[in-house]
């Protein structure tokens, strides 16, 4: 099989140190974070930015922040950035991450496609929003990371993609398991990976308790993994331990090895991918 691309969630806009003393608000925390998960084989780090009091922040120049200790601790991995408008509503803050240069420019950033409830807030996505994020990311040679929570956002991706206002490559998200989504089962992760683009590099994890039972299936069905504590604080079902993003990520570079897959490096997930090469003076 294709070598296994881990996507590294560290934060998401949610988790709080309350909820677990694991997850990193800080840009020096979830750089030592996405340092540590690189060694055991994370390939991509997919970015939330968290202000001083640890409250979501769409403030570029903390972004920055976050993606220079990254780099400095993590060169050579893929970096993603978020542009959600789960607390974030206009474009022009949603689409100001995308402006950064330099060596804090993203590589790839995530394009939900959709409108959806969380369990506690509506997350919108309307389709003007979405078709100018995307294509702020073309002009910036941004690759996106489509967000898919339903089997309707595929639909849409394949409209985006006919009328060019997504282009290649595609890489592809699947996420399941959150209340008021796609259910994480066998049948609807089977769904959803034959629906994929053609030629779309996709990955797929559960919510919560879900976690690691999609991202089994993904590995055994030869898809790629998203992991972190964006996504589940607890390692097992019964909420009892609380997981951090390393052992997130070791649980997982297991469970690929004895499925007889390695890991991709970041360099391979780019080349899986169709990114184009980070250049080694860049590192």
């Amino acid at each position: 099989m294709t070598p296994l691309i881990i996507n590294l969630a560290p934060t998401g806009m949610v988790p709080t140190v309350r909820d677990n003393p694991s997850v990193p608000l800080t840009p020096d925390a979830i750089a030592r974070d996405v340092g540590g998960c690189r060694q055991l084989g994370a390939a991509i780090a997919h970015l939330h930015a968290r202000d001083a009091d640890g409250r979501p922040t769409w403030d570029p120049a903390v972004y920055r922040d976050v993606i220079t200790a990254v780099r400095q601790q993590a060169p050579d991995i893929v970096v993603c950035v978020s542009t959600s408008g789960r607390t974030f509503p206009t474009l022009e803050q949603r689409a100001a991450v995308l402006d950064l240069d330099g060596d804090a420019r993203p590589e790839m950033a995530s394009l939900t496609l959709g409108s959806m409830n969380f369990p506690q807030q509506a997350s919108i996505n309307d389709p003007s929003t979405i078709e100018a994020l995307a294509s702020r990311m073309r002009e910036r040679g941004i690759v996106p990371e489509l967000e898919v929570f339903d089997l309707g956002m595929l639909d849409y991706a394949r409209y985006l993609i006919d009328r060019g206002i997504l282009q290649p490559p595609f890489y592809v998200n699947l996420l399941l398991g959150s209340r008021g989504t796609l259910a994480a089962t066998p049948l609807n992760l089977a769904l959803l990976a034959q629906a994929v683009p053609p030629a779309a590099t996709w990955a797929a994890t559960g919510i919560g308790r879900f976690q690691f039972s999609v991202n089994a299936m993904a590995v055994t069905m030869g898809g790629h993994v998203r992991v972190g504590l964006e996504d589940s604080l607890y390692m097992d079902t019964a909420r009892q331990d609380r997981a951090s993003n390393t052992r997130l990520v070791e649980r997982v570079a297991t469970l690929a090895g004895a499925a007889g897959r390695r890991l991709a490096s970041p360099d391979e997930a780019r080349s899986i991918i169709g990114l184009p090469a980070r250049p080694l003076a860049a590192r």
